[in-house]
């Protein structure tokens, strides 16, 4: 299973990206998908997530601000970010739980992260 994340950029205060995430590979079940961010000398923190459900929680410091979805079909995960601040500046890194079958028929529960894309938010 893999996770490709896009849609990073350099972007001026108050303006708009999007991400995306597709999830490839042998995926029986895709359940809470989600993005992270890590700005320089800091952890990792949440920003959102989304059951498979739809179901949605987001860190305090983007609420009203970004909002996650999901396509299903297409295995792709989305954070719209508006109103982008310059302390949205991060690498930006997209995860998954699911499960897949092995050889055998054995079920293997995972959670794959996927390559950090880069949010610059500068004027």
């Amino acid at each position: 299973v893999q996770l490709q994340a896009s849609g990073g950029g350099l972007v001026q205060p108050g303006g708009s990206l999007r991400l995306s995430c597709a999830a490839s590979g042998s995926i029986s079940r895709l359940d809470t998908m989600g993005w992270y961010r890590q700005a320089p000398g800091k952890q990792r923190e949440l920003v959102a997530t989304i059951a498979n459900g739809g179901s949605t929680n987001y860190a305090d410091s983007v609420k009203g601000r970004f909002t996650i979805s999901r396509d299903n079909a297409k295995n792709t995960v989305y954070l719209q970010m508006n109103s982008l601040k310059p302390e949205d500046t991060a690498a930006y890194y997209c995860n998954a739980d699911g499960m897949s079958y092995s050889g055998n028929g054995e079920p293997i529960a995972w959670r794959h992260w996927g390559q950090g894309t880069l949010v610059t938010v500068s004027s």
